[in-house]
């Protein structure tokens, strides 16, 4: 990928800012040389960072009317604004050996016997790895086949198959899970109805409170009547 970048004379905050209304960015670019301040079209760069070979990638950068092999190797956005604050470069040539994550790119998994058969979930617990390389052979990604995948199966950084001179970075003695294949969680049973409710109390009782009974007419008021 090809930019075009303009030395910057300026610096400071207030230049920065001059430079940033103006709808330029600020940058800087280091290594196999001086540093060099310099500023890009902020429209142009906004759009590139959002394509991944721009991050994974030797990129030519034309700069006073020379051509240079840059990598990108940071930049900041600001808070809320879909705005680029800054950017960093880094000159290489072929005798540079750098570490830089490259993004994973994975296939095959629908026809594995993990998806077809045992219709596992495959988890892409990682992305992206950090590899060690020269510069000349830094690749724009890493292929991942997964069409040998089976049920309980993980992949690990151990087990990528990477391209000659190309080697993961494995910090001390991890090996990293890249993807995993779970079986699927059985459906759980629903749950049986809860028991009947009580019998409703009888008519006329409140309370569910038996009826009181019925009186009996006194002794004497029965000699009376008779």
């Amino acid at each position: 990928m090809k930019f075009v970048a303009y030395e910057r004379s300026l610096q400071g905050t207030g230049a920065s800012r001059r430079l940033r209304i103006s709808g330029k960015v600020p940058g800087i670019v280091y290594g196999a040389g001086e540093p060099k301040t310099i500023e890009l079209d902020h429209n142009a760069l906004y759009f590139a960072l959002k394509k991944e070979a721009f991050h994974s990638s030797i990129l030519e950068m034309e700069l006073a009317g020379a051509q240079q092999k840059v990598l990108l190797r940071d930049f900041q956005m600001h808070a809320w604004k879909q705005q680029v604050l800054h950017v960093d470069f880094q000159r290489v040539d072929d005798t540079t050996r750098l570490h830089k994550k490259v993004p994973l790119h994975f296939s095959g998994e629908e026809n594995s016997v993990a998806v077809k058969t045992d219709k596992c979930l495959v988890n892409h617990i990682a992305t992206e790895v950090e590899v060690e390389c020269l510069a000349t052979q830094l690749p724009e990604f890493i292929a991942v086949d997964l069409s040998g995948l089976v049920k309980g199966q993980s992949l690990t950084a151990a087990d990528l198959k990477m391209p000659e001179g190309i080697k993961v970075v494995r910090h001390g003695t991890l090996n990293p899970v890249i993807v995993s294949a779970t079986a699927p969680k059985a459906e759980e049973e629903v749950a049986p109805e809860a028991a009947a409710a009580p019998a409703a109390p009888a008519k006329g009782a409140k309370g569910g409170k038996a009826a009181p009974a019925a009186k009996t007419a006194p002794a004497k008021d029965a000699a009376k009547k008779k």
